[in-house]
């Protein structure tokens, strides 16, 4: 049985590998954060994170069924 790996236990990721993680660029995620467009983030410090719990949470609420979906209830 091989070890787990790292990043099974973390549960933050810095603004790299949320933007990789998304499928974004980090210039956009910076971009959103300054706007204050989701998705949530955390400061410690000066240091950036993202809780994979709320990267999952946004991109559950960016799923739509069509172009017309704004996303509201259905």
């Amino acid at each position: 049985m091989s070890a787990p790996s790292p990043l099974q236990y973390a549960r933050f990721f810095n603004e790299f590998q949320a933007a990789k993680y998304l499928g974004i660029s980090p210039k956009t995620l910076r971009r959103w954060r300054v706007i204050g467009n989701p998705p949530n983030f955390l400061k410690f410090g000066k240091s950036v994170k993202y809780a994979i719990e709320d990267l999952d949470n946004f991109i559950e609420a960016s799923r739509r069924v069509s172009t017309t979906d704004c996303g509201g209830s259905r």
